[in-house]
């Protein structure tokens, strides 16, 4: 019982940084800028759970043109620690490359679910007409995956179905991901 309550909390906690390092490593990717003078409501947050790992691994990982690799470095060690840890506790630790393989997968499916969730996010705020720095800020993180879906769907009775259909390649991408996570299993 109390490896399970472990377990929850340590999932939460690092899913909450984990995803954050990725939204933090998109952000850069998609030019939003980062500051909370810029008006991005998330800054404050983002910073906060991210600073005490992304940036001494900044010291040590260049980034690759736009893309942030320390914060993507930061999410995967995190995943790989709570894999790690996870098995020394349950004295079922595994082989050192099933633990870098898990945590490779557990990176790739919280950036699928993460964009699941910030796409959801946006398609719920933007039936609302919210102007709020929120829906602006998904907006710049959304609008990019979801204008190659609009030149190829047409408009029904002024409905746009871009963000149905992205979630739907993104479900997609999730039993994908899944299905080869259960044939590397070893």
């Amino acid at each position: 019982m109390l490896f399970q309550i472990f377990s929850l909390i340590l999932q939460v906690v690092v899913g909450v940084v984990a995803s954050t390092c990725l939204l933090r490593m998109y952000m850069h990717l998609q030019r939003v800028p980062l500051s909370a003078r810029s008006g991005n409501p998330l800054a404050p947050f983002i910073f906060a759970a991210t600073n005490w790992i992304v940036l001494p691994v900044r010291r040590h990982v260049p980034a690759l043109g736009r893309l942030d690799t320390a914060s993507l470095v930061a999410a995967y060690a995190v995943l790989l620690a709570k894999y790690t840890l996870l098995g020394l506790m349950s004295s079922a630790m595994g082989h050192w490359l099933s633990l870098l393989t898990q945590a490779g997968f557990e990176l790739l499916s919280t950036c699928l679910s993460s964009l699941m969730w910030l796409v959801i996010i946006y398609a719920v705020l933007s039936w609302l007409k919210s102007g709020t720095d929120v829906s602006y800020f998904l907006a710049q993180l959304v609008e990019p995956l979801l204008r190659p879906l609009r030149r190829v769907l047409p408009q029904m009775g002024g409905v746009d179905l871009s963000p149905l259909a992205l979630l739907l390649v993104l479900q997609i991408a999730e039993i994908v991901l899944n299905t080869l996570r259960v044939g590397t299993l070893f």
